[in-house]
């Protein structure tokens, strides 16, 4: 029987987190049991996180439950687009192991999925948790005053990137058409390998059909719950992979002086003190993720320098 959602979650070592995952999930679910399949993709955990998919098993009698547990640890993203790859129904959402969804959530998802069938992304708005303090620090990620769906997904997309960037960063908060998630993995196959590769998978399915943004808050991201990043490859997010999607963004479709103007701002942004900290310490690696970045930046700076100039003479 076809499904329409695919639900996977991505684990390792976090058996702990994965057990009220699946808590949640069982008791979302009753009603939908058989329109999802659900996959675990467990990578190469070293706790008890197959004991726990093993006892949930049990529970999802009545879903397609699937389990794979790699034979080393892919990596992060490699286990996402695993997922992606794995899922087999017309949609799929990749939830992560420890993000608060609301019980009601699944049930909305599932029901816009059936009424929409154009739809090639469903964003969930969700809150910002700081677990350190226990203090919401955004109500809403993004500002919705008509939730509707729009046709036009790619300038949905650049109105979220100019709100907040992080927003479609979130793993759990994206919904896509299975079909179009698996062709950005072709379209550019080396996103496994960077880490901010979320932003640019949800801006290519957003060019593949219509797109909605919830207005309402439906799950939340507990920022402090993983683990910081370390230094180094902090600094490769922000000055290698980040500054990468946003050139490969015009690939597919962005403008061109709206992607420039990101790569731009993001310099206008940088902490020179953190920059000169990375050269004392790993100068080897921070030249190697320098250079392509500021040979980045000088070229965006010139692009815009003669757009501006072709405009002067037109006048």
């Amino acid at each position: 029987m076809h499904k329409l959602l695919t639900i996977a979650i991505p684990t390792f070592n976090r058996a702990y987190f994965l057990e009220q995952q699946l808590t949640w999930l069982a008791k979302a679910i009753k009603g939908f049991e058989h329109e999802c399949e659900i996959i675990i993709s467990d990578n190469c955990s070293t706790d008890n996180t197959q004991a726990v998919i093993q006892k949930w098993q049990h529970t999802f009698s009545d879903t397609i439950f699937k389990s794979n547990r790699h034979s080393h640890n892919l990596g992060v993203m490699p286990n996402i687009a695993y997922c992606f790859q794995a899922a087999t129904s017309e949609y799929v959402w990749v939830i992560g192991d420890d993000d608060p969804i609301q019980d009601r959530t699944l049930g909305y998802v599932i029901n816009n999925l059936k009424e929409h069938q154009d739809l090639a992304l469903l964003i969930l708005n969700f809150s910002w948790l700081y677990v350190e303090t226990g203090q919401i620090a955004t109500e809403r990620c993004f500002t919705i005053d008509n939730e509707e769906i729009q046709s036009d997904g790619k300038a949905i997309i650049e109105k979220c990137l100019q709100e907040n960037f992080s927003g479609l960063a979130f793993m759990t908060a994206q919904v896509y058409r299975k079909t179009a998630v698996q062709q950005s993995l072709q379209q550019w196959s080396a996103s496994v390998n960077n880490r901010e590769a979320q932003v640019y998978w949800t801006a290519f399915c957003a060019t593949q059909g219509s797109v909605k943004v919830t207005k309402d808050i439906y799950l939340q991201y507990a920022c402090g719950m993983n683990s910081v990043p370390e230094s180094k490859l902090w600094f490769r997010m922000r000055y290698a992979d980040l500054p990468t999607v946003y050139a490969k963004l015009i690939e597919i479709g962005y403008g061109r002086k709206f992607c420039r103007e990101l790569i731009l701002q993001h310099f206008a942004e940088n902490n020179w003190q953190v920059i000169l900290g990375a050269l004392r310490r790993w100068p080897v690696i921070t030249l190697n993720i320098l250079i392509p970045y500021l040979s980045l930046v000088g070229l965006s700076a010139w692009d815009m320098h003669i757009s501006s100039k072709l405009v002067d003479n037109r006048v």
